[in-house]
């Protein structure tokens, strides 16, 4: 019997991995940043809490210097004489800078708003500018236990030898207070209150209780400085639990609203796209045109409204920029591995997938969208939204 041995195509690096984290994918501009700004810093913190506003809003296009006396990284290695940061997170300056210095003031910060409008980015940002490390996370989920915000057992060791500080097991959050760290907690609201409840105590005295370990030094466990709390909610999603008045006074609330410039949206989604597909190893070929046109598919769609100010019906689901990135990657994708048609002939069916989720009746909104905005764009001449009109069966 011959046996046919399966050969990658393509080799990948034992270290590759499909996603960096934010600590990772930016490492030369973090060190670059902690030796170009020598200001006050608070306790515990990697960066000055400009430069964390500087790293995630970048310098808006100035070429910052460093001086000749500070070109030498911690590790030894030799930075660069200057350096360009680039700005990773769309939104207001001052909405960044509220939310660094809430983090500076140890108070917990909430990140709120729809879904897609990049509320967990900006939490991994700020994380790895702050302490040097996002990877302190809690996913909150409707099967979360407070294990999760506090701490677990070994149970092997605790049957051997009892309550020990050897078989405790700490939580992110557990972890964050020791190290004087920054922890991540994902959709808070999709845990249970008594869960989300778990952090009261935690955010107020900044110390965490074992009563199991009472009488002993590690009984009791404090903050050390640097230690802060960054959670975010999507309020319209479904499973959400409310939050307790106790637990919302100990957080300062930033709303993050979806990308108000079409022109933003646009090149974000651009840029999102050609690095998603450059990652599967492909160009990217999606022509300009119809990422405009997608772009503004959702925004209409997104808002209830077109550019002409036309009514449009919204679908029950959320119409992010998130989603439209993933539509874009999958128009170049198709485009690179898939060759032989035009991307635009694709839109609609991942429209279509887009919006038909939760609720029947998306669909007949989506076409209600296409008999009205679609077909008016085409009736004014518009060979793009004229073919688009044509390709109207393809959402049956």
């Amino acid at each position: 019997m011959t046996v046919t041995k399966h050969v990658r195509p393509t080799a990948v690096p034992e270290t590759a991995s499909q996603v960096l984290s934010a600590e990772q994918r930016y490492a030369d501009e973090l060190a670059f940043l902690a030796a170009y700004d020598g200001g006050a810093r608070p306790p515990g913190w990697a960066l000055t809490p400009r430069a964390v506003v500087t790293f995630v809003q970048g310098s808006d296009g100035e070429a910052l210097k460093l001086p000749a006396d500070r070109r030498t990284g911690p590790d030894g290695t030799e930075l660069p004489a200057s350096m360009t940061i680039p700005a990773k997170f769309v939104g207001e300056r001052s909405l960044v800078e509220r939310c660094v210095v809430t983090l500076a003031g140890e108070r917990g910060l909430l990140l709120v708003g729809e879904p897609g409008t990049a509320k967990s980015m900006l939490s991994e940002l700020l994380a790895a500018a702050v302490c040097g490390t996002s990877a302190l996370t809690v996913q909150g989920t409707a099967g979360t236990t407070e294990d999760a915000f506090r701490y677990g057992w070994n149970y092997a060791l605790l049957l051997a030898q009892g309550p020990t500080p050897q078989a405790l097991v700490d939580s992110p959050v557990l972890t964050a207070m020791r190290t004087g760290q920054v922890v991540r907690i994902e959709e808070i609201t999709r845990c249970l209150p008594e869960v989300q409840d778990a952090l009261v105590s935690i955010l107020s005295d900044r110390r965490m209780n074992v009563p199991e370990l009472v009488g002993t030094d590690a009984g009791l466990i404090r903050a050390m400085p640097g230690f802060s709390v960054i959670a975010t909610a999507n309020l319209r999603d479904r499973g959400v639990s409310e939050m307790s008045s106790a637990l919302k006074r100990r957080f300062n609330f930033e709303t993050i609203h979806p990308i108000s410039d079409v022109d933003t949206e646009t090149d974000l989604v651009r840029r999102q796209a050609t690095a998603a597909v450059q990652r599967a190893g492909a160009a990217y070929t999606v022509d300009d045109a119809v990422l405009d046109a997608l772009v503004t598919v959702f925004r209409d769609l997104r808002s209830g409204r077109s550019g002409e100010n036309w009514d449009v019906e919204r679908p029950g689901t959320v119409m992010s920029t998130a989603e439209a990135v993933q539509v874009a990657v999958s128009l170049g994708l198709a485009a690179a591995y898939l060759p032989g048609g035009d991307a635009l002939d694709l839109v609609p069916g991942h429209l279509l997938g887009v919006v038909r989720k939760d609720d029947e009746n998306d669909h007949a909104r989506l076409l209600g969208y296409w008999d009205g905005p679609v077909r008016r764009r085409a009736e004014d001449g518009s060979a793009m939204w004229r073919r688009l009109w044509d390709l109207r069966e393809n959402l049956r």
